[in-house]
């Protein structure tokens, strides 16, 4: 069988991101697994956020979803209730990921469903001119902060793994060999899979570009992805270092039977006695 290239992966529309956006290193990133992989369009689902990220909709070949605000995961979650068979991948900005669906994201962790959760972080609400986000950072000043953040940024990562994700990841979009690599990976993993991207904003943000993300981002190396209580301090890394690979991952049993399809496996059923309930 004919391996996958990316282009079966494309719907030829060109993207309308920023020049030098990060975001095209993660469409690149994205098409690369999909195709060492051997992935199938027709079998793969991915839902999105709004905002820039989420315009990603209409550039991926495969079945997708455009989401409301903060939704993109729920979408999900449905999808592969309904046919756990295909392959799904939520994707947001970390705004819709851990503010507008900060309740979603809490309870997806808990239930550690076979999906993949990918947030673009950029610190900003980038398509509403660089709005503080939940991981902006403390003293960030915008137009809509004009005298500074006064929260303390919000830590995805060490959330997820707090609240039961079973593989938690960060990549960025100035290593694309790297980041292709964790979206395989959290693809292959049986379980929920948070992958969580540094993604500079090139318009609206002054400070963590990708210059400020080269001098200190670093891969792990060597690193026991199993210690729970070190990924969490590890995952909490910041400033002078930033680690990007898998910092926690646990390893699942296999799970015995047969999994439901509410596409093809839900036999009719007479309901008039249940109507006859609420005349």
């Amino acid at each position: 069988m004919a391996k996958n290239n990316i282009q079966q992966f494309s719907t030829g529309v060109t993207p309308t991101w920023c020049a030098g956006c990060g975001n095209f290193a993660l469409l690149l990133a994205m098409r690369q697994m999909f195709a060492k992989t051997n992935m199938k369009p027709y079998s793969t689902v991915m839902t999105f956020d709004i905002g820039c990220a989420g315009n990603a909709a209409s550039w991926h070949k495969l079945y997708s979803f455009h989401a409301l605000h903060g939704r993109s995961l729920p979408t999900a979650l449905g999808v592969k209730l309904a046919n756990p068979s295909l392959t799904v991948i939520a994707d947001a900005g970390e705004g819709g990921a851990y503010g507008e669906g900060g309740n979603h994201f809490l309870h997806a962790c808990r239930s550690d469903m076979n999906i993949v959760l990918i947030v673009h972080n950029n610190k900003q609400y980038a398509l509403t001119k660089g709005q503080p986000s939940p991981t902006s950072d403390a003293d960030y000043i915008s137009l809509a902060s004009p005298e500074g953040v006064k929260e303390k940024p919000l830590n995805g990562l060490q959330l997820a793994i707090v609240a039961g994700a079973s593989f938690v990841a960060r990549g960025s979009a100035g290593d694309v060999e790297h980041l292709t690599g964790l979206f395989e990976q959290a693809v292959k993993h049986k379980g929920f899979a948070l992958v969580e991207v540094l993604q500079p904003c090139v318009t609206n943000k002054a400070v963590n570009t990708f210059a400020w993300y080269r001098e200190r981002v670093y891969r792990l190396k060597n690193w026991n992805a199993g210690n729970k209580d070190r990924a969490l301090i590890k995952a909490g890394e910041w400033g002078k270092k930033i680690p990007i690979g898998i910092l926690y991952q646990e390893k699942k049993k296999k799970t015995s039977g047969k999994k439901k399809n509410l596409v093809t496996g839900v036999k009719k059923r007479d309901i008039k006695k249940l109507l006859e309930e609420f005349r």
